[in-house]
């Protein structure tokens, strides 16, 4: 029997990793770090997170809905110093606001908005909680937008994988204790330096 076709993805999405997934018999859309993915459609979206977080947001009324996968950038020369660097809570802001208008471009509304976080694991070796920063971030910023957690699974020392269904606004996140971790670290190492090397993106504002 031959799988469907994929459904036609959002302006803007067409370069994110789209695959069928046997497991969940249905299609998925898998995002890396930085990156986020937003649907209309009857998908799944996918992610692997150590220390990054990710925010699965979505609006049950018009059914739309998305995820994001971000983590600040930190100073190696000074990590305890960097959660008051204004330019790693911009980093944090874009990710969040990015994935929010893109859901209200669709037809969302701020006041309807469901939110679910995940990771921040202690997962990497280094000097600072990296993980911690960036679930004390999302939180912040959550709470000054006015938009409550409908639930969370942030922290500890673990991977986490999540699965987020927009359509019906679940989460299935399995614990990858047995997991190879040095892939986690070695994709999240790399990352961090991309945001080291490049600019903050355009200022984004909710609208």
């Amino acid at each position: 029997m031959s799988k469907p076709a994929p459904p036609k993805a959002l302006r803007g999405f067409a370069d994110i990793d789209r695959y069928w997934d046997r497991r969940l018999s249905q299609h998925a859309a898998k995002i890396k770090p930085g990156e986020f993915y937003v649907t209309k459609c009857d998908e799944a979206i996918v992610t692997v997170l150590g220390s990054c977080v990710s925010a699965c947001i979505r609006d049950p009324a018009v059914r739309i809905g998305g995820m994001n996968h971000f983590m600040l950038p930190f100073n190696k020369s000074d990590a305890s110093s960097s959660w008051n660097d204004g330019k790693a809570t911009r980093y944090g802001t874009y990710a969040m606001e990015q994935l929010i208008n893109e859901i209200l471009k669709y037809g969302g509304e701020k006041k309807r908005l469901e939110v679910k976080v995940f990771g921040g694991g202690r997962v990497l070796a280094t000097m600072t909680d990296i993980g911690a920063q960036n679930i004390s971030f999302v939180r912040e910023f959550l709470r000054e937008e006015q938009m409550a957690i409908l639930s969370e699974d942030l922290g500890d020392d673990y991977p986490r994988k999540v699965y987020y269904f927009p359509q019906t606004g679940k989460v299935r996140m399995m614990k990858l204790r047995t997991v190879n971790n040095d892939t986690i670290e070695r994709r999240e190492r790399a990352y961090q330096s991309d945001l080291e090397k490049k600019p903050v993106g355009g200022d984004v504002e909710l609208f």
